[in-house]
């Protein structure tokens, strides 16, 4: 098979996980390091020039995140020109960029930022130390060097950084013809689905579908052809407001205006999806008690650092457990109880778990607002309660047969050991419900990532509160028996 045959893949996932993108990562992973275990360091430079020019940038660039540190950088200096260097920079995670770019000099940077979109360009200026980022910067052409600077004022998780300044905006007396005209002039500008219609002072008035501007005459007026604009955001909003009113009203390009509803920049739908898999990435991280990227490759002590923290907390919770119940064993009434706390601790630790999840991804989503949340917290509040209720109910029955049958001998009632578990397991299921519905709003408040209420801590926290309960519950009900 030629070169120019293996370059091309077909792939048909067969399963869930076999997406044809991982598939092809997996594929191109595999070829990279084929041609680094070459015999010779000429044999493999010359495999390498060949595969980075036969394959796309942001191909190479997502499979070289899975590549030792060294062979990143090779991967990037067999590009074959400076916009494929410049494009695999910029689909490139934050590592490998650094890898990169101690490296190189200011001025090489400086001229891949200089073919970058402006707003690409600030990503990759944002991984660089201040310093050396005002350095590159001061290099560039003073009319780009304003924009970036502009740019710059906004905070990182702000929609100024997510906008664009590069966008199309006539005022309303443009004819379709004269801005279509413009468009044609100025093709480094990318036409979005929308133009907009703005005042002699730049106010931001309406926007024009692009379609308009083909099935529409020439000679008719924008004004005849704009809708009001009804979405827009400051430069200040938050990236979360971004994401919620571009995913709610399905808005290809979001305008941002300023304090005089000046337009100063446009926001990109595909920018807003990269945030959003930003934002769930750290969400699911938050959630496991990890911030390791999966698809990193890092050593495997460094992985550990990254979960350790977190696990402590599981840690010094089971000791809890563990001495709570070593205290009680001599007790009559604990003498089957330690059987069942696996049963309690999982069945508890689900339940709290999924209310906290379903909390955490409605504030996520803004589905869950102020107004909805007294609403909220009920309904959770009475899953937990028909949770614990029927699973208790059958539990205890499950128990009084095994005992009435002889299949557990715990030398008891079986009546007695049957009610007490049943009870054990409604507690138990309640005060995890209580904990995984009321520990989001209690991150939140405190302004901490309700994210974090879905992980290690929490559950951790739920498993030593629901145990207690269990045991606090059943020497009741096992009391009354006696």
């Amino acid at each position: 098979m030629s070169h120019s045959d293996d370059a091309h893949f077909v792939f048909t996932p067969h399963h869930l996980m076999d997406s044809k993108t991982a598939l092809l990562d997996d594929a191109l992973l595999e070829k990279l390091e084929r041609a680094f275990h070459k015999e010779t360091s000429q044999l493999c430079l010359h495999d390498i020039a060949i595969i980075a020019i036969e394959h796309d940038p942001i191909d190479l660039a997502y499979a070289a995140h899975r590549l030792p540190v060294r062979a990143r950088l090779v991967v990037f200096e067999n590009l074959p020109d400076l916009m494929a260097k410049a494009t695999f920079i910029v689909h490139t995670n934050r590592d490998t960029r650094l890898a990169v770019f101690r490296h190189l000099s200011d001025d090489a940077i400086r001229e891949m930022v200089d073919v970058m979109p402006i707003d690409d360009a600030l990503d990759v200026l944002d991984d660089l130390s201040d310093r050396r980022s005002r350095r590159i910067v001061e290099k560039i052409d003073p009319k780009r060097r304003f924009r970036i600077k502009e740019l710059q004022k906004h905070t990182k998780r702000s929609a100024g950084r997510l906008m664009t300044d590069e966008f199309f905006a006539f005022s309303m007396d443009t004819s379709i013809g004269e801005a279509s005209a413009h468009i044609r002039d100025h093709p480094g500008i990318d036409l979005n689905r929308t133009i907009f219609v703005i005042s002699d002072d730049g106010e931001l008035i309406g926007a024009v579908p692009a379609r308009n501007l083909i099935v529409n005459p020439d000679f008719l007026p924008l004004r005849q052809v704009m809708r009001p604009v009804i979405h827009f955001v400051r430069a200040d909003a938050s990236r979360d407001e971004v994401i919620d009113i571009v995913e709610r009203y399905g808005i290809p390009t979001l305008p941002v205006v300023d304090e005089k509803n000046v337009l100063i920049g446009v926001i990109l739908h595909e920018d807003v999806v990269e945030v959003m898999e930003d934002v769930a990435d750290q969400t699911i991280a938050s959630i496991a008690g990890t911030g390791e990227d999966v698809s990193e490759h890092e050593p495997i002590f460094r992985r550990f650092l990254w979960r350790a923290p977190w696990l402590i907390v599981t840690l010094f919770a089971g000791m809890v457990t563990s001495t709570t119940l070593a205290h009680f064993q001599e007790r009559i009434w604990f003498a089957f109880l330690p059987f069942f706390v696996p049963l309690i601790a999982g069945m508890s630790g689900n339940v709290g778990l999924q209310c906290s999840t379903i909390l955490v991804r409605g504030m996520a989503t803004g589905e869950l607002s102020k107004g909805s949340r007294k609403e909220a917290i009920t309904r959770e509040i009475s899953i937990g309660l028909l949770i614990g209720l029927v699973f208790g109910l059958l539990c205890g029955v499950f128990v009084f047969m095994l005992n009435a049958f002889g299949v557990q001998q715990f030398g008891s009632d079986p009546i007695s050991i049957g009610v007490t578990i049943s009870i054990g397991l409604l507690g138990a299921c309640l005060t995890a419900t209580l904990m995984g519905t009321f520990s989001p709003f209690f991150f939140g408040r405190v302004g901490i990532d309700p994210a974090v209420a879905s992980g290690p801590i929490v559950t951790a926290v739920n498993d030593v509160t629901s145990t207690l309960s269990f045991l606090f519950i059943s020497r009741i009900v096992y009391a009354a028996f006696l």
